[in-house]
Order: structure tokens, then C-alpha cells, then sequence
């Protein structure tokens, strides 16, 4: 699969049934993760690699109310960090951006592999803190729930959530969020091939 493909075929699916997570995946995911670009190099990421049943079910108790389809998880990925870890330019907090790069470098990768890698925000970042025990100064930024790809709907799914899973959710129009030279000057979508 190439780089076009992986993002075409990225989906943030909630219906998962277990995959075994190897060594090797980890690994695999890690390094993909390493060779993001960063400012000035900094590389400010952190991963928790969370696959241990045990480990997990404690997890789970962090999640909020709409999350509980992540029950289904074979593993969750824990991305930490904080401002000073990367270039701080006037007001401009980098990390994010750069913890962003790294993320979707995850989250392509796993897809190439036939992996979902879905990120979430939807779980209480003291809780989860404190269960895998990430330094208070850290920001956990988001958790990303890797499974296999279930064709059988959740039926935990809220009735748009089971609509997601059969089709992809609808997308802004490039009009809507491009410009061209300045902010006053909307991007026409030309259709065509994609």
C-alpha cells in the first residue's frame, strides 16, 4: 500500500475485535513515529504503549461515558508531553504540531498494516495520568485505539456512530477551509480525479 492508499483507507472505525500485538509492532509503530519531522530536531513526543490486559481494563476507567466501544482495544497508545520539550516561538506552542506529525505517522502506518488507529480525546487526563503513571508537568495529549477492523457494528454504537462505520462521515469542502494568497480569498474546488 502506498502513502496515498493508507490515507484514503484511514478510518476512525469503533467496531474492533482483538489483533495480537507483537514486539514487532510496537517496534514497526515506534519507528515510524521517530523519523517525523520535529522543530529544530527536538522530537517532544512520548509513547506509553498499552497492551496488557490488566493494564488496559485499568484504562478503560478513564474513558468517558461515549467511549466504551475502546473496551475493545488490543492496544492503546498514550502520547505525552509538554511545551518546553520542543520550540517555543513567541506564543506559538510547537509540540503539538510535532506530536501531530508523529501521530498520523502512527496512524498511517498501522493502517497500511490493516490496523484501525483511531485517537480520542473523550477520557479524563488526571485519571489516565495517574494509571500509567506520567509525570504531572506532562500533558497527555490523546490515546490511540488500535484494533482489528470489525465488519459487525458495535452495538454500543450510538445510532450516528453505526452510520460512521458504514460510510465514510461527510467531509468539508476544500472551498470551506482553503484560501489562496490571503484569508479573503476562498480556494475554488476543481473536480475531477483524486
Amino acid at each position: 500500500m502506498n502513502v496515498i492508499d493508507a490515507i484514503k483507507e484511514r478510518r476512525a472505525y469503533r467496531s474492533l475485535e482483538f489483533v495480537e500485538i507483537s514486539d514487532e509492532l510496537i517496534n514497526d509503530l515506534a519507528n515510524k513515529a521517530q523519523i517525523a519531522p520535529s522543530c529544530m530536531n527536538k522530537q517532544p513526543w512520548n509513547f506509553i504503549f498499552i497492551r496488557e490486559k490488566e493494564q488496559l481494563e485499568r484504562l478503560f476507567t478513564a474513558l468517558s461515558i461515549g467511549n466504551k466501544w475502546v473496551e475493545d482495544a488490543s492496544m492503546i497508545i498514550a502520547i505525552f508531553s509538554k511545551p518546553e520539550n520542543d520550540c517555543i516561538i513567541g506564543e506559538r506552542l510547537y509540540y503539538l504540531f510535532d506530536i501531530g506529525i508523529a501521530a498520523a505517522f502512527i496512524i498511517l502506518r498501522a493502517t497500511e498494516l490493516g490496523l484501525v488507529a483511531h485517537p480520542i480525546a473523550g477520557f479524563k487526563e488526571e485519571i489516565a495520568k495517574k494509571i500509567l503513571e506520567i509525570p504531572n508537568e506532562m500533558i497527555l495529549i490523546t490515546l490511540i485505539i488500535i484494533g482489528k477492523h470489525s465488519k459487525t457494528i458495535n452495538p454500543i454504537l450510538s445510532e450516528p456512530m453505526k452510520l460512521g462505520e458504514k460510510q465514510r462521515p461527510p467531509r468539508k469542502q476544500l472551498g470551506e477551509f482553503i484560501f489562496l494568497e490571503r484569508y479573503n480569498n476562498k480556494f475554488i474546488e476543481k473536480r475531477g480525479k483524486q
